[in-house]
């Protein structure tokens, strides 16, 4: 079997990518007091410590630097208080990219695996007009790691990484061999991605969510216990709804079948699998906390964005909120 070298639906683009850098830079998060850039940069941290914003005074807890103690509040209260700052402090981000067997598929549009590509330089070139660092990790069968790198070098290496691993010939050498396509689940790569994901990172999870497994929460939960995690689920209109009756061919590249589309328990089984799977997705990343946000194989991915980007503040108002209440216990 072979593919077009030059169809953009099915096989990642450099040129693409690049060019998606002027629309990137046209999408801009909303400043506030918590983020001064797109998605990161120049910005208070989540972490509190000595730095030139004061933000409260709380009382004295164990382990407290007294060189920071409000002499003014302890005399009026009684009791000891500690200045509280937000400490400035780059931000990485940092993608995950599911490049695995079932993202290169659409019924419609584009392949996922070119929709991951797009949102994930999308996301880096936002990322570096902030003067911020971005850093990746691929995986599909292997793992490709890329530490957090600032300015268009550092965007250009992701780009280069989105590019090798988005080629549809890499899984269709592996088919022909007889190799698995596929090493490692979701859990795997959470965990190599601690290792790239400093605490205090943005994340961004970017995957159909097919390769879950029983270690993928424990991962999770490790990762958002540090960091900020944003999700992308990417879709395609099959898994919404059958298509329409008859029958159609089958195959995941090694067997082939059929499915009959006017059979009433088919297509009950059809939307009982997906509708399974919807449910174990939301249930890995609601139950941690983590945004969860949907693209279509045809949908704008600067659309999805710019969604990310509304994800993301109600995440760090949700954190202050968080932060404040257990100020005040």
């Amino acid at each position: 079997m072979t593919l077009p070298a030059d169809n953009p639906a099915i096989r990642v683009d450099a040129d693409e990518l690049i060019g998606l850098r002027a629309r990137a830079e046209r999408i801009r998060l909303k400043r506030t007091a918590v983020a001064r850039s797109a998605l990161a940069g120049a910005h208070r941290s989540r972490f509190r410590g000595r730095g030139m914003d004061y933000r409260e005074s709380r009382h004295y807890q164990a382990g407290d630097d007294i060189r920071n103690m409000d002499w003014r509040i302890t005399a009026r209260a009684g009791h000891p208080h500690v200045k509280v700052f937000d400490e400035e402090r780059e931000r990485p981000v940092v993608l995950l990219v599911d490049m695995g067997p079932s993202m290169f598929f659409a019924s419609r549009g584009v392949f996922k695996s070119v929709q991951a590509a797009r949102l994930a330089a999308l996301i880096g070139w936002s990322v570096v007009a902030g003067g911020d660092r971005v850093g990746a990790l691929l995986f599909n069968g292997g793992h490709t790691e890329l530490s957090p790198h600032g300015g268009r070098r550092g965007q250009m290496r992701l780009i280069r990484a989105l590019v090798d691993a988005g080629d549809p010939r890499r899984l269709l050498h592996a088919v022909g061999t007889d190799r698995p396509p596929d090493s490692g689940g979701l859990g795997d790569a959470l965990l190599r991605l601690r290792r790239v994901a400093r605490p205090g990172s943005l994340v961004f999870l970017l995957s159909d969510f097919y390769r879950m497994d029983d270690d993928s929460a424990r991962h999770l939960r490790g990762l958002a216990q540090h960091n900020d995690l944003l999700a992308v689920q990417f879709l395609d209109a099959l898994e919404l709804a059958p298509p329409p009756p008859g029958r159609y061919g089958i195959s995941d590249g090694r067997r082939r079948g059929l499915f009959d589309a006017a059979d009433r328990r088919e297509r009950a089984r059809w939307q009982s699998h997906f509708a399974d799977h919807q449910a174990a997705v939301e249930a890995l990343t609601e139950g941690h906390g983590v945004p969860l946000v949907r693209c279509m194989t045809d949908a704008d991915p600067a659309a999805t964005l710019t969604e990310l980007l509304r994800a993301q503040r109600r995440l760090q108002a949700a954190r202050a909120t968080g932060q404040r209440r257990e100020s005040a216990a």
